[in-house]
């Protein structure tokens, strides 16, 4: 059986002290991986249905029999692991700025994911992502320029509750505008959040792209014995 706590990774940070830890959960029994910065929770491996269903909606909302797509915020890899499965995917892109959060995949310390790492169709890229969206370059340093078709967004908890203050100009109509000209004419935006839908971004999208609208995904807590909710918005 495993130990109740390990600590996998421990480090300073630009922007924190970014942990990395496994614990028993008493309640479920399973083995739940957990990441924080500093004192603030970022994301558990007890909760992944939104992340999963992050990447399985966006790429649903395209009709295209292959597809080049971005990951933004690798994070512990569900979205991208989820992103996999579609056998359209023709290459995954995974924008991450900690370089010790893309050690982690690289080194498999994470047992549910650790395909990606030996996965020909993935590319790791350390960067901002919300830089590379305002530049001209984009998401892909092999190919300046380069447009996608699906880009998947999960970074900050919500487009008003944001982890940096540089992160802010992505949630408006520039920012936005910025993205969308990294996207195929088709291409689509599918972005993850912890609160429920907001009708003031859902306008903000619908300006900027041709539709915007929001999913509300549910799933069971067993911590609490109810459900919880996420958002997934998804613009094209």
């Amino acid at each position: 059986m495993s130990r109740a706590f390990e600590q996998l990774s421990w480090d300073e940070t630009p922007m924190g002290v970014l942990g990395l830890r496994r614990r028993l959960e008493p309640v479920t029994g399973a083995d739940v991986y957990e990441v924080k910065l500093g004192d603030e929770y970022l994301m558990s491996s007890a909760f992944t249905v939104a992340e999963i269903e992050l990447a399985r909606l966006g790429l649903a909302a395209h009709a295209g029999a292959e597809l080049d797509v971005v990951v933004g915020g690798l994070g512990l890899g569900y979205t991208a692991d989820a992103a996999c499965e579609d056998p359209r995917v023709r290459s995954l892109v995974l924008v991450e700025a900690l370089p010790e959060v893309i050690a982690w995949h690289e080194q498999r310390l994470l047992p549910d994911v650790e395909r990606l790492a030996r996965d020909g169709r993935v590319c790791f890229v350390e960067g901002d992502f919300f830089a590379l969206s305002a530049s001209e370059d984009g998401f892909d340093p092999q190919a300046p320029g380069r447009a996608f078709d699906v880009v998947l967004l999960d970074i900050d908890h919500t487009p008003r509750h944001v982890l940096a203050d540089s992160h802010a100009g992505f949630y408006t109509r520039e920012g936005l505008a910025g993205l969308r000209r990294h996207l195929t004419a088709s291409g689509v935006f599918a972005l993850w959040s912890d609160d429920p839908p907001d009708e003031p971004f859902l306008e903000l999208l619908g300006a900027v792209f041709s539709s915007a609208h929001a999913e509300v995904v549910t799933f069971p807590n067993p911590l609490t014995g109810g459900e919880s909710a996420n958002t997934v918005y998804l613009a094209g």
